[in-house]
């Protein structure tokens, strides 16, 4: 039984860490309160409930999950303190002992946060913090909390999986997240209708291991995107992320065709050595990867094309890098996301004996860095002088305005022209020259 007075005119704040998939669940943890009458505070003032979703995907991120928690707790005297996410599934209960949280709830949990959060206010009325926790071992992680939210974006963002089966000897994820999940098709179709009828009109697919779609009922991530490329209102869809041996040929094919699907793939790699790719359990080789892209480029020649890369792991020695390095800078792809290695408990990975020592890893991702600069800048200037589609976004008044293209290029629209009407509309633009600090493409209205 929830007690819905209980939540009546409390404020409430959030801060998030991590990926798209953690922003969405935390816009979907603020409709959930608000629709129990919270309101989310103003700049300055002192919250009652306090949200932090976590990440956990490197030593620095648990690092940041600790610092937002201890930040929270002393900006808001008294406040409710709930920490979810994946650092909370890993280390439920060494979170818990964090001076100021209440509440932790992992993996399992969180979908059933308003009821946990009532029958923690019941206990807390004398006044106490309570230090609770409530997980689950990964093989018990079983719901799938539904999400499609924007929460102050302009974009959606829809949840069709959840959890990973591919254990790399790096990764966590899966132990935080549990195994590979999802909704149904038709349930993911309403859930985009509704936010057509909303007025959305850009959705990103979000997702652990999104490309694994079908593991709960049985369906194909092809006829998912089939099914939502017919939704009416959504002008725009996007992948956030493939593994490379989950991108079939027939849906690269079906992208070039598409209606809605734009010409924008996120693909990791995480290493261009055959030799390191091994040691990472991943599934597939270079030549596999470079396929994939090769044909993309081949049906949209105008597709971005951004590719994660892992640098510094246990093994990738001097010559493994370099080949690394060589085979990324022959690729057609448009930019690099660059992840120094970090050493997680509990992960296989710890058995391999070579260590990268940290001053190489920062020289390597360095040169990665430089590399992704020079194959971004390219890309960009291919298209300065032509014409593309624009989804602007909603910019601070006096502010320039920002937007994507179809294929992913950013464009900022100069503040005397920007107009608040332009929020949220696809516009057509001429693109001009890079701005100040080469992150966008400044553009003319047509």
């Amino acid at each position: 039984m929830i007690d819905s007075s209980a939540f009546q005119g409390k404020k409430a704040t959030y801060y998030t860490l991590g990926c798209k998939l953690n922003f969405s669940e935390t816009s979907t943890f603020g409709k959930m309160l608000s629709d129990m009458g919270v309101v989310t505070v103003d700049k300055g003032e002192k919250a009652d409930i306090c949200l932090i979703n976590t990440c956990s995907v490197t030593e620095v991120a648990d690092h940041k999950c600790r610092q937002a928690i201890h930040r929270m707790a002393r900006e808001n005297p008294g406040a409710f303190i709930i920490v979810t996410g994946c650092y909370a599934q890993l280390e439920s209960e060494k979170v818990s002992k964090i001076p100021g949280v209440d509440l932790v709830l992992g993996s399992n949990e969180k979908a059933n946060l308003i009821q946990y959060l009532n029958d923690a206010f019941t206990k807390r009325e004398t006044g106490e913090t309570l230090h609770q926790f409530h997980s689950v071992k990964t093989k018990d992680i079983k719901t799938f909390q539904a999400s499609c939210s924007k929460g102050n974006r302009t974009r959606y963002f829809l949840k069709v999986q959840d959890g990973c089966n591919y254990f790399c000897t790096y990764c966590t994820i899966p132990y935080a997240r549990g195994f590979s999940r999802n909704p149904t098709i038709s349930s993911l179709i309403k859930q985009a209708e509704e936010a057509a009828a909303e007025g959305g009109k850009e959705i990103v697919l979000t997702g652990v291991n999104i490309g694994d779609f079908g593991e709960t009922t049985h369906e194909r991530f092809i006829d998912l995107v089939k099914a939502l490329d017919k939704v009416e209102g959504i002008k725009r869809f996007r992948i956030s992320s493939l593994e490379p041996d989950l991108i079939d040929d027939e849906l690269i094919a079906f992208c070039a065709e598409s209606r809605a699907f734009m010409p924008h793939f996120h693909i990791p790699l995480q290493s261009g050595s055959d030799t390191v790719l091994k040691l990472m359990h991943r599934r597939y080789d270079t030549s596999l990867f470079a396929h994939k892209i090769k044909l993309i480029k081949e049906l949209m020649p105008d597709a971005f094309i951004g590719v994660d890369v892992m640098v510094g792991c246990r093994g990738e020695k001097p010559e493994y890098f370099e080949e690394c390095y060589n085979f990324l800078e022959q690729l057609p792809i448009t930019q690099l996301h660059v992840f120094p290695y970090s050493e997680r408990p509990g992960t296989s990975a710890l058995a391999i004996p070579y260590v990268v020592n940290e001053k190489d890893k920062k020289l390597r991702s360095k040169r990665l860095l430089e590399l992704s600069d020079k194959k971004t800048q390219l890309f960009y200037q291919k298209f300065i002088g032509s014409e593309r589609e624009v989804l602007f976004e909603k910019a601070p008044r006096g502010k320039a305005m920002h937007g994507f293209t179809d294929n992913y290029i950013r464009v900022e629209l100069p503040a005397s022209l920007a107009k608040e009407e332009y929020d949220n509309e696809l516009i057509r633009v001429k693109l001009g020259d890079f701005n100040h600090d080469k992150s966008a493409l400044k553009v003319e209205l047509i």
